[in-house]
């Protein structure tokens, strides 16, 4: 079993994965990397899609919110096609939706909002207060080398985003994780980006997906697989309020104001580690016990 790919080698492969090949005037088609989960990451064909509908917009706009379903499991052996429509091209605004399909059925759909640079009220919530930095917690790393039985795929995949929980994760032992109202990530992409802004927000686009719904768990101190809790995304939310680099350090703070009816709400915001808050996610996902009535999202 080989080792996954990560620092500059990962990021890499991020943005093969990231930049698709133009089919049509407002058509794209995206590929999964070679070695992967049994279905499509959200994060991936959330940033895919974001690309998608990026490339129809004038570069001068900036992406500042979208809005996805995940309505069927994508399959990673197959390519996934991206339909862009043009919704509506304002003086400030252009729309987006952008449409992912495999086998002619959309897999996922998203809107997307890009707005020119103006200039108003400015105004943020601080950093919280305490967190320990990037430095000052565990490496991916170092967490996986105490669950190697916990690895199967996740120790092949390839890790382009530098993931330091402040806290135990979701996928630790039954028993091992405390509960916590809130949890803290510190994130990058691990080496170092080009400079096109849609870039960096497609990647923090993929990021975004990664650590959210297990915030959901957390209140609750329940961890991921066997003994736990399965899951999958049902939609995502995404704002962008700051300029800001991916590749550069934010701290990834979520917690879940409410679960109920076998869904769990999730809410996060990022922060620059200097205190800048540069983007907030929300979403919700489908959660059932292991060894239940669990199945897929799209049922």
């Amino acid at each position: 079993m080989s080792a996954a790919a990560t620092g500059q080698a990962a990021v890499d492969q991020l943005l093969e994965v990231l930049d698709l090949a133009r089919t049509g005037e407002m058509a794209f088609r995206g590929m999964s990397p070679p070695v992967g989960p049994q279905r499509v990451y959200g994060g991936q064909v959330a940033g895919q899609a974001l690309v998608a509908a990026g490339r129809t917009v004038d570069a001068e706009r900036a992406v500042h919110s979208l809005h996805g379903y995940f309505v069927r499991p994508g399959d990673p052996a197959e390519p996934i096609e991206y339909q862009v429509e043009n919704v509506r091209d304002g003086r400030s605004f252009s729309v987006r939706r952008s449409v992912a399909l495999q086998h002619d059925k959309p897999i996922f759909f998203m809107s997307a909002s890009f707005q020119r640079q103006d200039e108003g009220l400015d105004h943020h919530a601080p950093l919280p207060p305490d967190v320990p930095g990037p430095d000052d917690v565990p490496t991916m790393a170092d967490r996986l080398a105490r669950y190697p039985e916990r690895l199967g795929i996740w120790g092949m995949i390839p890790r382009p985003i530098d993931v330091r929980y402040v806290g135990e994760p979701g996928w630790v032992r039954p028993g091992d994780r405390p509960a916590e109202p809130h949890q803290r990530v510190w994130m990058r992409v691990d080496g170092k980006l080009p400079d096109d802004p849609l870039l960096h927000a497609c990647a923090l686009t993929y990021a975004s997906d990664l650590t959210l719904l297990d915030s959901v768990l957390s209140v609750h101190g329940e961890v991921w697989g066997p003994g736990g809790v399965v899951g999958a995304s049902l939609d995502h939310a995404l704002w962008f309020h700051r300029s800001f680099r991916a590749d550069e350090w934010f701290l990834y703070d979520c917690w879940s104001p409410s679960a109920s009816g076998a869904r769990g709400l999730a809410t996060g915001r990022m922060f620059t580690a200097d205190g800048r808050h540069i983007a907030s996610a929300v979403q919700e996902g489908l959660l059932r016990r292991v060894g239940g009535a669990a199945r897929e999202a799209a049922d």
